[in-house]
């Protein structure tokens, strides 16, 4: 069964505001896929959804994408956001999907399948997709970066002191990396037409505030959050005033370039 997170309402909002959709790895997939099974895009699964962002860029791809994830709070927020026609979404754990036996094209997890349980996940992936259907599992690591002017040496400084304050709330079922997670699950993978792609840096520009709330979404904040709501705004409040002196800024709208880590790893079916 998968971990149960990301279940509380107003998480949930700060998920859907906060997160980042991976534009540029829907294009890879996408890639990797016409490459094998051209003209054979029906059916979409996105598992573990949260409350969308990745889900609907496939749209344009897939006759039918439906978004799964555990958690009913973050399809609720899903489902209040416009979501093209022919998008969907159904409460289900990752390792129980709630399709028939050979039935999609491409199924992907977008920054969740370190929650998932790995192995049955792998199983349930190769029962629902069709033969020559793809595997697609996408996550970033937590040391983001960030860019402003000639100060950004200082701002990262100031944020690795932000994520080494959070390290120890770390969720033990995730361990030290998750990227060590993707690389198991890679080579548990029994298809031998895969491919692992690694720190593909993508620039996100943002208001300083929209990234503190994204560090605020994640789990390890979370967890401090609901130990000691006092030291968890204390800690927000400190590094983003630390952030705007570095910056030589008062507002915290002030945009900044959030640089993400992602990798990914693609499987075909045989």
């Amino acid at each position: 069964m998968s971990v149960q997170l990301f279940e509380g309402k107003d998480h949930a909002a700060a998920y859907l505001q906060y997160r980042v959709a991976p534009h540029e790895l829907i294009s890879r997939i996408m890639s990797f896929m016409e490459k094998r099974t051209p003209n054979q895009f029906k059916l979409a699964a996105d598992v573990g959804c949260g409350s969308g962002q990745g889900t609907i860029l496939l749209a344009p791809f897939f006759t039918k994408v439906v978004g799964t994830d555990i958690s009913q709070a973050q399809l609720e927020m899903a489902q209040t956001t416009s979501s093209p026609p022919n998008v969907s979404y159904r409460q289900s754990p990752a390792e129980v999907l709630p399709f028939v036996s050979g039935e999609v094209d491409l199924v992907t997890a977008m920054t969740a399948a370190h929650w998932f349980n790995r192995m049955e996940f792998l199983l349930e992936a190769d029962r629902v997709l069709r033969p020559g259907g793809c595997l697609a599992l996408l996550s970033y690591t937590m040391d983001m970066e960030l860019e402003y002017k000639d100060q950004s040496d200082m701002l990262n400084k100031i944020c690795k002191e932000f994520y080494a304050a959070l390290l120890p709330f770390r969720d033990p079922y995730i361990g030290s990396s998750s990227k060590k997670i993707y690389l198991d699950m890679f080579e548990s993978c029994s298809y031998t037409d895969k491919e692992w792609n690694e720190c593909l840096r993508i620039k996100n520009p943002m208001p300083l505030s929209s990234y503190i709330g994204m560090v605020e979404t994640f789990s390890t904040y979370q967890k401090l959050l609901k130990k000691d709501p006092a030291e968890a705004k204390r800690l927000s409040d400190d590094i983003r005033n630390k952030l705007l002196s570095a910056m030589k800024v008062s507002s915290p709208e002030t945009e900044v370039t959030v640089v993400l880590k992602y990798f990914c790893w693609l499987a075909c079916k045989p």
